[in-house]
C-alpha cells in the first residue's frame, strides 16, 4: 500500500489494557506514527496479563513504536515533554486525575503544545459518575446490554470487550474530527470518549423502540423474531443459521427444500401470518434440514441467495478463506516469538486493507531512535540508559 492517510501525524499514547490501545491502533494502522510511552524497564503491564487478557497486547499494539522511560525522573519527564512538543495527538486512558498528578493533564500539555489534540478514554464522560471505576462488564450491566444479551433474570456480558474496543474507536473518530478542525483554527482541543456512553449508544435502538411504541424490548433471547425463519438449525455435523426475510425468499426456500405444502398454505400467505405460525412451521423446517451437512446446506443457501452463516468459534477464523485472501488477517510476531495472524481494521483503502508496518514492539525498542529524533546526543542517550531512565 502507498502512503497512508495519517502519514506525518505523530501520536503519543499513555495507555494500557484495551480502550486506549485500540484508539492508538486505529490511528497507527491508518499511517500515524504512534509512540507508545511505557514505564521503564519492563513496559506496559498489559504485556504480562494472562487468562482472558493474554491477547490484549498482541491485538492492540502493532504498527507502534515503544519508548520505555522513567517518568518519575526529571530526565525522563523532560524527554517526554520534548516529545509532546512535536506531537499532533496524545491519548491516555488512566484513572481520572492520574495524568494531572504527573503534570501531563490537558491544561499542562495544551500549554506546552496548543496544536495538540488530547484524547482521554475514560469509563464515564464528565458528570455524576465520572470518578467511578469502570470495566466493560460494569457498563454492560448498568447500561442495559447485559440485560438484552442474557436470559430473563440472568444478565450476560457480550462475548467480547465491545465497549473497550468501540470506545477506543470513538476516541479515534473524535481525534480525526479535531485534527480536521485544526486546519481552520490552528489549535487542538480536548476529546473524551466514555465506556458507559458507548454502551448506551449500543442499546439506543431498544430505547428508541420503547419511545416509538411504548413497549419495552425484551432480552434478545426472548424476542419473537420479526421474520418467519431467523434461526439456528442442527445439521448432521454442526449448526447453521438461516434467515428467510422476504416473500420471495420464503417461496424459494420452501420449494428448494421440499416444503411446497408450506409455500402453498393459504394461512401462511403474509409475513405476519408466517411469523405468528412459527411454533408450527419451525419444527417442519428443522426436520427438512437435519440430514444436510453444514457445507452442503450452506452451498445450497449460497446458490439460492439466502442469508446463512456457520456457527463458528473465534479460533476457526484463522483459517477463514475470505479473511486470508482479502488481507483481513495481519501477520504479527507474538512476544514469545510465535508467528500468528490477527484481524486487520474492518475497512479498505482503494481496495487494500491496512497491513503491518511495525511488528509488536519490545519494551523500549525504539527509545534511542526516538531520542535521536528529538535531538539527544549519543552521550545523553547512553547516560540515560546507564541511569535506568531510558531502556
Amino acid at each position: 500500500m502507498g502512503t497512508l492517510p495519517l502519514a506525518g501525524i505523530r501520536v503519543v499514547e499513555f495507555v494500557h489494557m484495551v480502550m486506549g490501545p485500540t484508539c492508538g491502533l486505529v490511528l497507527a494502522d491508518l499511517g500515524a506514527d504512534v509512540i507508545k510511552v511505557e514505564p521503564a524497564p519492563e513496559g506496559d503491564n498489559t504485556r504480562r496479563l494472562g487468562g482472558s487478557g493474554a491477547g490484549f497486547f498482541a491485538f492492540t499494539n502493532r504498527n507502534k513504536r515503544s519508548l520505555a522511560v522513567d517518568l518519575k525522573s526529571a530526565e525522563g519527564m523532560a524527554l517526554v515533554k520534548r516529545l509532546l512538543a512535536t506531537a499532533d495527538v496524545m491519548v491516555e486512558n488512566f484513572r481520572p486525575g492520574a495524568m494531572d498528578k504527573l503534570g501531563l493533564g490537558y491544561a499542562d500539555v495544551a500549554a506546552l503544545n496548543p496544536r495538540l489534540v488530547y484524547c482521554s478514554c475514560k469509563g464515564f464522560l464528565p458528570g455524576p459518575y465520572e470518578n467511578r471505576v469502570a470495566l466493560d462488564e460494569v457498563v454492560q450491566m448498568m447500561g442495559g446490554l447485559a440485560y438484552m444479551t442474557g436470559m430473563p433474570g440472568r444478565p450476560l456480558r457480550a462475548g467480547s470487550s465491545v465497549n473497550d474496543i468501540m470506545g477506543g474507536m470513538f476516541g479515534a473518530i473524535g481525534i480525526l474530527a479535531a485534527l480536521n478542525e485544526r486546519h481552520a483554527t490552528g489549535k487542538g482541543r480536548l476529546v473524551q470518549s466514555g465506556l458507559f456512553e458507548n454502551n448506551v449508544l449500543l442499546v439506543a435502538q431498544h430505547m428508541a423502540q420503547f419511545a416509538a411504541t411504548g413497549k419495552e424490548a425484551p432480552p434478545m433471547t426472548q424476542r419473537l423474531p420479526a421474520w418467519p425463519i431467523y434461526d439456528i438449525f442442527e445439521v448432521s455435523d454442526g449448526q447453521v443459521f438461516i434467515g428467510v426475510v422476504t416473500d420471495t425468499q420464503w417461496k424459494v426456500f420452501c420449494e428448494a427444500f421440499g416444503m411446497t405444502a408450506l409455500a402453498e398454505d393459504p394461512t401462511l400467505s403474509t409475513q405476519r401470518e408466517r411469523v405468528e405460525a412459527r411454533e408450527r412451521t419451525i419444527p417442519i423446517v428443522a426436520e427438512a434440514l437435519r440430514g444436510f451437512t453444514r457445507d452442503g446446506l450452506m452451498a445450497r443457501c449460497e446458490a439460492l441467495g439466502l442469508p446463512y452463516a456457520p456457527i463458528s468459534r473465534p479460533v476457526e477464523l484463522f483459517d477463514d478463506p475470505h479473511l486470508n485472501n482479502s488481507g483481513g488477517l495481519v501477520p504479527v510476531t507474538l512476544p514469545n516469538g510465535a508467528l500468528t495472524k490477527l484481524p486487520a481494521l474492518p475497512l479498505s483503502l482503494d481496495g487494500e486493507r491496512p497491513g503491518l508496518r511495525h511488528d509488536l514492539p519490545k519494551p523500549g525498542e525504539h527509545g534511542a531512535e526516538i531520542a535521536r529524533e528529538l535531538g539527544y546526543s549519543e552521550r545523553d542517550i547512553a547516560a540515560m540508559r546507564a541511569a535506568g531512565r531510558l531502556v
